[in-house]
């Protein structure tokens, strides 16, 4: 007999970058966990949703600096509510939520290294990156692709750039999932893979919706909303 109540670590989530990615985020959450564990069993999660119309704000204007001190308030309200790990489901903000989890005692899992790490398996060296134009720009993200798994990240030039980061915006984050869009999506993963790109990073946790591996026969597709949360499945279940 299993003993209740099942040893678990709570996981931390902070949500709502956008509303899309956080439901998805708690589905395959909780869908990993039922799978390693069984039964009626699933995942204890604490959700902490922002305001996504702050958020795109914050990113429009490039105020990074009021954006840190808006998470900050959130990551103190996961932290009061038991959170034993910390994750945010927006690969963009983590360009706050590191230095925020930088000087605090719960752990956090950085969005980049279970794709970091499933690229390694992989065998792969050079891969095409999309996400929204902070992301895609961000030579933070470059250097610790490079430095941690010596991996040379490919992006769109500024035209497809800017492709990319509308339909984040306009369109993934409400589901308005257009075939025009995902036609243009692989257009540009196409001229990716012909520059060199061996795979491709899906590093917004709404671009699954849009393209995934079935789309890419062939071509390695690291879809950075499975590989964060099979990561934290992990962790909860760490020497439980």
């Amino acid at each position: 007999m299993t003993t209740r109540p099942l040893p678990q670590k709570t996981i931390g989530v902070l949500g709502g970058m956008s509303n899309q990615a956080t439901g998805e985020y708690y589905r395959l959450l909780n869908d990993g966990l039922n799978t390693r564990l069984g039964g009626w069993d699933n995942g204890e999660i604490v959700v902490v949703s922002v305001n996504f119309g702050n958020i795109e704000h914050f990113v429009r204007t490039g105020d990074w600096e009021t954006a840190e001190r808006y998470l900050a308030g959130k990551v103190d309200a996961l932290e009061r509510a038991g959170a034993d790990l910390v994750i945010c489901v927006s690969n963009t903000m983590h360009r706050v939520v590191e230095p925020i989890m930088a000087g605090r005692p719960t752990p956090f899992i950085h969005i980049a290294d279970p794709t970091g790490e499933a690229i390694l398996r992989a065998g792969l060296k050079r891969v095409a990156l999309l996400g929204t134009a902070p992301t895609m720009r961000s030579d933070m993200l470059r250097e610790r692709f490079r430095d941690r798994f010596g991996i040379e990240l490919l992006v769109p030039d500024e035209a497809d750039q800017g492709f990319v980061d509308r339909v984040i915006f306009d369109e993934l984050v409400r589901r308005d999932l257009r075939p025009a869009s995902k036609a243009g999506y692989l257009q540009v993963v196409d001229t990716l893979r012909r520059q060199g790109a061996e795979g491709v990073i899906l590093g917004c946790t709404e671009i699954f919706l849009l393209i995934d591996q079935p789309d890419l026969p062939g071509f390695p597709v690291f879809d950075t909303t499975r590989l964060h949360t099979q990561a934290a499945v992990e962790f909860a279940l760490s020497d439980r």
